[in-house]
């Protein structure tokens, strides 16, 4: 993979998070720290993008849905048709 080399200020308490992550031995540069937060940030984005994309194909089908629209006083009114029915046995 190609590297490429940047310059970015961050407020002090990430810069302390940071440090301390590299002083406990768990990353040893500050480059392994962001690269472990980027990898991090990019797979939640990714699966933040599946599931939106899931979210609308649920939406679409039930838009493309040949059923006839019900309004929920329809509903109800069916609902209770069948609470009324007598059970057969």
């Amino acid at each position: 993979m190609a590297m490429e080399k940047l310059s970015i200020t961050l407020p002090t308490e990430m810069v302390d998070i940071i440090n301390a992550e590299i002083e406990t031995g768990a990353f040893a540069s500050t480059s392994e720290v962001i690269r472990a937060a980027m990898r991090a940030w990019m797979r939640q984005e990714e699966e933040h993008k599946e599931r939106v994309a899931s979210i609308r194909a649920r939406v679409q089908a039930s838009l493309d849905d040949p059923s006839p629209d019900m309004s929920g006083e329809e509903i109800d009114a069916w609902l209770q048709t069948l609470e009324e029915e007598p059970v057969s046995q």
